[in-house]
């Protein structure tokens, strides 16, 4: 090794000189590798110089020659018989005198390469490890062979190789192999001792945190988009603080762990191009940061540990990973919990991670406006399908997806939040309305481009306004008769909303958070019905994201967008939002007419509340676990004894099932006792099935209806049972006959569907306001605030139940008070599950059309001693009136 520092020394040596000015000329016949031919400038001297270099240079060659032959000289003598050659020239002082020097080193090269092999194999002789650091013959690994001689010619591809030791030896090879990347067996004459498991980090209770300043610092400056995000988080602290208040009441007695978080915002780093920073302040896009600016803040307010990253820098430092190409895996843990990203961010944690991200991904999230569908995300049936993308084929589980609205359920929603009005506030805007005000929806002159004939129909009913960025002129494409305000900060554009009466839209943007404000403030949102809808085969927006919303021949992946903004559409609706269509005249003037005579109060969903983001997010940190993997009915679930053996009873006056409550089921989020399963009719997803039901589908019972005798309680009778991936499947075939089961859990999807396959769907209940609860979530979390963990408990006969139920009540009861009154065991119910609470006993059976009526200690409604008889909502109520 010491021979090869001299001889790297040399080149450097050689390099320099050449580098201050040498001219090349090709070798003479007679002459020595180092002979010099060039023109000098500067006389004898200067040429009496070179010679000395010359002659230097060829006493040196000579000396490795001999070097090279005598294998059985020390490394010692070996180094300092070539030093003393190499002090004898003294080149200082006269570097700045040499104006050319001609060189050919690849004859020394080879000497010094010979050297240095001579010396390993005889160290290695010497040390008795020359037989250890062969590749062993293991069946266990048997890509050993073939990774050493990966590593023997691409060992210096990148820098993290050497930081973990290899040296170009085989030793170094082996050990990186064995000890780093795992691809060799371990080598017995190592030192294993030292290499001991990590303690796991100690569990710390999450607070609700209240003050912004500590987060304001972490998010930084320098950029306008940081800037606008700051803005945002101290407008809003007030109702994050008061939100944060709420939540804790209801939340008071649980325990919540803190989680170490990791924020890289990938889409702003330099390493990506940054393209919103500079449009901030010139009407660009902003929803990408209201939403990351929301996320940052939730995380923050329900007491998490976060780190913040906007650059590529930043997130190898926090990651850990060594220097480098991400060749090298992590050799320790990873020291987050979770990791929220966006693409920008997922694929440069790639360049950095390397084999390491494969093994950490369970741990992603990623932001991710437009939602992934499944046949995009799973790389392999995406390159088979022709479903390949610029952004899916990241073959994660299609739940760490979180999006903006809730397109999909095979998504998670994330969301964002608008600011939310007091009483105060809403009684002033409904004073201060303006019937005949309109604030058009589209800060770029370019989304104005062609509106001009129904805006004719709108101005002779309404004064428009408008807020499109101009530098210096009016942009021609906005009419003269549009009053545009240009570029308004938050709280002007907030007065112009509170004022007017309409808020309309051109088409484009799709999907932004405008509408959700301007509704929030009063407004009735107007908007195109496209016909046809808008996908990936007709719009150039939707070609290349991870969601074409398209419709084949025969497969249809993902609802096609029939409006703007779908979500105001289907969720909110009229009174609120007005959809029509704007190329026929009549049908936008008479909406125009009903808006102007409609009467509005500012309304705002739940789900995009302040509140209501915290509680969606907190719900998706405690109970979203990508980690462990799926289960499914085959080895999950035990049937009690003396029950019947199906996973499945039939729903009252349906043809749909439930999970039968004979069954202990895994623990799921939503439960499973939430599960309705339903069969689409052909051509038709799981998510218009659900929704002709009141329900939405939910991927995660995919696993526990993916079996044949799913088919078999839905009196299905299949001919033959094939498994094979596909997007659409578990699915029925009427004219063959088949029935198909999943065989890649990622490819489960509500989403897709299939012109001559009826599909077996998922769907449970949801909260109105929040849809990624279901009542059943919401029932729980009631238990829960009176104290202590539910028990649950299924090997109850009923008359048992009732019994105990009787004993607990009466227990509960006060001797002279009211509601003493009696339950006779044939009164109620058989009890699919037994919550067993602090003070309350609830029988929780199969879905009935009137509210189950239970006595509840009245202690949670905050007074000592009364019992009252209460109505509460049942899992599988139809009447969602009786929720509360």
């Amino acid at each position: 090794f010491r021979i090869f520092v001299v001889g790297i020394g040399f080149f450097s040596l050689c390099f320099l000189m050449t580098s201050l000015g040498g001219q090349f000329s090709a070798k003479r016949l007679g002459d020595s590798p180092f002979t010099i031919r060039a023109e000098v400038l500067g006389g004898l001297e200067s040429r009496g110089v070179l010679r000395k270099i010359s002659d230097m240079l060829e006493v040196i060659m000579k000396r490795i020659d001999t070097l090279s032959k005598r294998d059985n000289m020390s490394d010692t003598r070996i180094l300092d018989e070539l030093s003393s050659s190499i002090d004898r020239f003294q080149p200082a002082g006269l570097i700045e005198r040499i104006q050319a020097i001609a060189q050919n080193v690849s004859n020394m090269a080879v000497k010094v390469e010979q050297i240095l092999q001579n010396s390993l194999a005889a160290g290695r002789v010497r040390d008795g490890i020359a037989n250890r650091c062969e590749a062993p013959q293991d069946p266990k690994y048997p890509e050993c062979s073939s990774k050493l001689d990966w590593m023997r010619a691409r060992w210096t591809s990148d820098p993290c190789y050497a930081f973990y030791g290899v040296d170009g030896s085989e030793c170094s090879f082996l050990i990186y192999l064995s000890e780093v990347e795992w691809f060799c067996p371990p080598l017995p004459w190592r030192n294993h001792t030292t290499s001991t498991t990590p303690k796991p980090r100690g569990k710390r209770q999450a607070a609700f945190r209240t003050d912004i300043e500590a987060l304001l610092e972490q998010v930084g400056t320098g950029k306008e988009s940081l800037i606008f995000m700051k803005r945002r988080i101290r407008r809003l602290a007030g109702q994050w603080g008061q939100a944060a208040n709420r939540l804790g009441e209801k939340l008071k007695r649980s325990w919540r762990e803190r989680k170490k978080i990791l924020v890289h915002v990938g889409f702003l780093t330099e390493e990506s191009g940054d393209m919103f920073s500079p449009k901030v302040l010139k009407g660009g896009p902003l929803g990408e940061m209201v939403q990351w600016a929301d996320i940052l803040t939730a995380l923050y307010t329900l007491g998490h540990s976060l780190k913040i990253s906007i650059s590529a820098k930043e997130l190898q430092g926090f990651l850990g990973v060594p220097p480098g190409r991400g060749s090298c895996p992590l050799t320790g843990p990873l020291p987050f919990d979770l990791i929220y990203t966006d693409y920008h961010g997922l694929q440069q944690m790639k360049q950095h991670m390397g084999l390491s991200l494969k093994k950490h991904k369970c741990h992603i999230r990623v932001i991710d406006t437009f939602g992934t569908e499944p046949a995009y995300n799973h790389e392999e049936y995406a390159m088979l399908h022709g479903y390949r993308t610029n952004w899916g084929y990241w073959n994660l589980h299609c739940k760490q997806y979180m999006t903006m609205f809730p397109h999909t359920p095979d998504n998670s929603f994330m969301g964002f939040v608008s600011e939310e009005l007091n009483g105060t506030q809403k009684e002033y805007i409904q004073r201060n309305k303006v019937n005949n005000v309109a604030v058009v929806y589209g800060k770029e002159a370019s989304m104005w481009k062609g509106k001009e004939r129904f805006l004719q129909i709108l101005h002779r009913f309404m004064e428009i306004h408008g807020t499109v960025y101009y530098e210096t002129q009016r942009p021609p494409e906005v009419p003269a008769f549009v009053k545009n305000h240009g570029l308004l900060p938050q709280n002007e554009l907030q007065q112009l909303l509170r004022r007017a009466k309409l808020f309309i839209g051109f088409g484009f943007p799709y999907e932004g958070p405008a509408p959700l404000e301007a509704i929030a403030n009063g407004c009735i949102f107007l908007q195109p019905k496209f016909r046809p809808s808008h996908n990936s085969l007709n719009h150039e927006f939707f070609r290349g994201k991870p969601t074409s919303r398209e419709a084949t021949q025969y497969v249809v992946i993902s609802p096609q967008v029939s409006s703007q903004h779908p979500y105001a559409e289907q969720y909110i609706g009229r009174p609120h939002v007005l959809t029509v269509d704007y190329n026929n005249s009549e049908e936008f003037e008479s909406a125009i007419r009903e808006i102007m005579t409609t009467k509005v109060e500012p309304y705002l969903p739940y789900e995009y509340t302040c509140e209501g983001m915290l509680e969606r997010v907190h719900a998706y940190i405690q109970h979203q676990d990508f980690c462990n993997p799926g289960v499914s009915i085959g080895n999950d679930s035990k049937v009690l004894p003396g029950n019947s053996s199906s996973h499945f009873v039939r729903l009252p006056n349906s043809s749909g099932l439930t999970w039968s409550g004979s069954v202990a089921g895994p623990s799921t989020w939503p439960p499973l006792s939430a599960m309705r399963l339903l069969l689409s009719e052909e051509g038709q997803s799981c998510i218009e099935q659900c929704q002709d039901h009141s329900l939405v589908c939910e991927p995660t019972f995919f696993h526990f209806i993916n079996s044949k005798e799913a088919f078999t309680q839905l009196q299905i009778q299949c001919d033959a049972l094939e498994s094979e991936m596909n997007h659409i499947y578990p699915a029925f075939s009427f004219s063959r006959r088949d029935c198909c089961l999943q065989k890649e859990p990622l490819l489960f999807s509500c989403a897709g569907f299939h012109s001559k396959f009826r599909r077996l769907c998922p769907c449970r209940d949801f909260r109105k306001g929040q849809i990624e609860q279901s009542y059943h979530d919401e029932f729980l979390r009631h238990l829960l605030l009176m104290g202590e963990q539910p028990k649950i408990k299924t090997n109850l006969e009923p008359i048992q139940w009732h019994l105990s139920a009787q004993k607990k009540l009466n227990g509960l009861k006060n001797s002279g008070k009211e509601k003493k009154k009696q339950w006779e065991p044939s009164a109620l119910p058989r009890p699919e599950l037994f919550y067993l609470a602090k003070e309350i006993d609830v029988c929780l059976g199969p879905p009935y059309e009137k509210p189950l009526k239970v006595l509840i200690n009245d202690q949670y409604q905050h007074s000592d001693d009364q019992i009252q008889e209460t109505e509460v909502p049942v899992y599988g109520l139809i009447d969602r009136r009786h929720a509360g």
